[in-house]
């Protein structure tokens, strides 16, 4: 099926780099976007990852984000969620 869809320039630049990034065409990477979009289904080159893939593919996703220290025992109690309510 082909769908024609109007894109303002500046998307499309941004859409033809980042599917150069990934070594393919902009056609290829909007496809796979919107067949990212529909539940259910996954792109039909795609297999599944190995937990090793799936541990570096978070990693990477989380390397842009802040250091955040975790939180304390008090900041987590019961008596700190529930004060108002008991």
């Amino acid at each position: 099926m082909t769908v024609t869809v109007e894109l303002r320039p500046e998307i499309e630049a941004s859409l033809a780099a980042l599917a150069a990034e990934q070594g393919i065409s902009l056609e290829q990477y909007v496809s796979r976007l919107l067949e990212g979009q529909v539940p259910g289904t996954s792109p039909p080159d795609s297999t599944p990852l190995s937990p090793a893939e799936r541990a570096t593919a978070w990693r990477d996703a989380a390397k842009g984000l802040p250091h955040m220290p975790p939180l304390s025992d008090d900041a987590i109690s019961r008596e700190s969620i529930y004060d108002v309510r008991g």
